[in-house]
């Protein structure tokens, strides 16, 4: 009895210490298309509990998943931008073929 009166009194501060921002699901956004050649572009959006709207715009194909643009990261620690040119073109698997 002394064990379920701890575990509810543990859940009530949980709910209790609940932030009031809280991300809500019904913020993001994603839009994709695939085309025939097996593309994959898109947006995906969300808006932060603080009122800041983010967006990435990407494309997924042959050369991997790229964020063509976005203000959400907008470059890399090493000023990479988010600009499709970044990454590697080339796969690990095709490198291993090579041998």
């Amino acid at each position: 009895m002394k064990y379920l009166v701890l575990v509810l009194l543990g859940l009530a501060a949980l709910v209790a210490a609940r932030p009031d921002n809280v991300f809500d699901l019904d913020d993001l956004h994603h839009d994709q298309d695939i085309d025939d050649d097996n593309t994959y572009t898109g947006t995906y959006r969300f808006m932060t509990p603080e009122g800041v709207e983010y967006f990435v715009r990407y494309v997924a194909d042959d050369d991997g998943f790229r964020v063509l643009e976005s203000n959400a990261v907008p470059a890399s620690d090493a000023g990479v931008k988010a600009d499709g040119n970044q990454g590697s073109f080339t796969s690990s698997e095709e490198l291993h073929d090579r041998k």
